[in-house]
């Protein structure tokens, strides 16, 4: 974000005015990450893991930024983070489709020029976010899917795994254990059987916002199921002139009302970014019975993380300070200096 300053000078001898308005001076906006590791009813045993790996995201995506770094840099860091760590259900640590399969999706968005990319279904990317990013930065697209998703990601010589890889020992034993949609839908986010999106949100030092979202969806989703996580507007969305939106929760809820972009039209009407993301979770909890979250960044610096779903593990850090909190109306802090 830039200022001008405007002067004028006086000549003593004609007594004239001269406007100069070609000193432009660079304001630095103070740069904000936040983090979600999905909103659901994450259990006591995983709890202490779950706010330890949000925290450590939001550290690693705002080193990014301490160094000068893109919010889109910033994004990708933070969420590839959470891919990594196997207590989320993204990447590693991935829930199962009934076929017993991992099949992942992930979205990122740049705020400065509406730039998109997104990937689904796909089976052997350890880190999904990069493969949607180059999703955006490399083709006309801005989603692929499936075997197509796959064949893009060989064509640039991205990294695969073997699919089993992506499995941790705790969801093949829930997986076994809950083999059945319905019940599983049921019980994401009333229980305690699923793992749910992970993602980010951030503005830099120059006032651009992004976004990132990832994940594994639903246990025991029908095969080639895409949630919210991957549609712009639903699972998250970015823009300059408005702010970003990371969303977590029941994905059919969530694209129902189009929740991020729903957030963000609360935001362009005046609302706060904490008042803009209750308004469009309560609405979706009344308009379709669905729970979840969202986290959301202003240009100016502004945040909020919301949930309805009795947890949501998340971190967020502005000037040095670390943010963070798991149960409803809790908000912690550290210093990182």
């Amino acid at each position: 974000m830039w200022f001008a300053y405007c002067a004028v000078f006086k000549s003593a001898k004609k007594q004239n005015y001269l406007l100069v308005t070609d000193l432009t001076v660079k304001k630095t906006m103070p740069a904000v990450l936040v983090v979600h590791g999905g909103a659901w009813a994450i259990p006591d045993d995983l709890a202490s893991a779950s706010v330890s790996g949000v925290k450590a995201a939001a550290c690693e995506g705002f080193s990014v930024l301490k160094k000068g770094g893109s919010s889109l840099d910033a994004v990708e860091a933070a969420v590839r983070s959470l891919e990594d760590n196997n207590v989320f259900n993204a990447g590693h640590g991935a829930v199962l489709n009934s076929e017993g399969e991992v099949e992942l999706d992930a979205s990122i968005m740049d705020g400065k020029t509406l730039g998109s990319g997104a990937v689904s279904s796909v089976k052997n990317i350890g880190n999904p976010v990069l493969l949607a990013r180059a999703v955006m930065e490399k083709t006309d697209h801005v989603m692929l899917t499936s075997r197509g998703a796959n064949l893009f990601a060989e064509s640039i010589g991205m990294a695969t795994v073997c699919p089993e890889e992506l499995v941790s020992e705790f969801e093949r034993k829930e997986w076994e254990k809950h083999k059945n949609y319905v019940t599983g839908v049921k019980e994401d986010f009333n229980a305690m059987w699923a793992h749910d999106t992970v993602g980010a949100v951030a503005v830099d030092s120059a006032g651009n916002v992004a976004c990132a979202t990832s994940t594994g969806g639903i246990r025991n989703k029908m095969v080639g199921r895409v949630g919210d996580s991957p549609v712009i507007g639903c699972g998250g969305y970015a823009d300059n002139f408005s702010g970003a939106v990371s969303c977590t929760g029941h994905g059919e809820s969530i694209l129902k009302v189009t929740l991020a972009r729903l957030i963000i039209s609360h935001m362009e009407q005046g609302k706060t970014v904490a008042k803009a993301s209750e308004l469009a979770l309560k609405y979706m909890g009344d308009r379709v019975n669905g729970a979840g979250g969202a986290i959301v960044v202003s240009p100016s610096g502004q945040w909020a993380a919301t949930f309805t779903t009795e947890r949501m593990a998340w971190a967020a850090v502005e000037n040095d300070t670390l943010w963070y909190g798991l149960n409803p109306q809790e908000k912690c802090q550290e210093s990182l200096t």
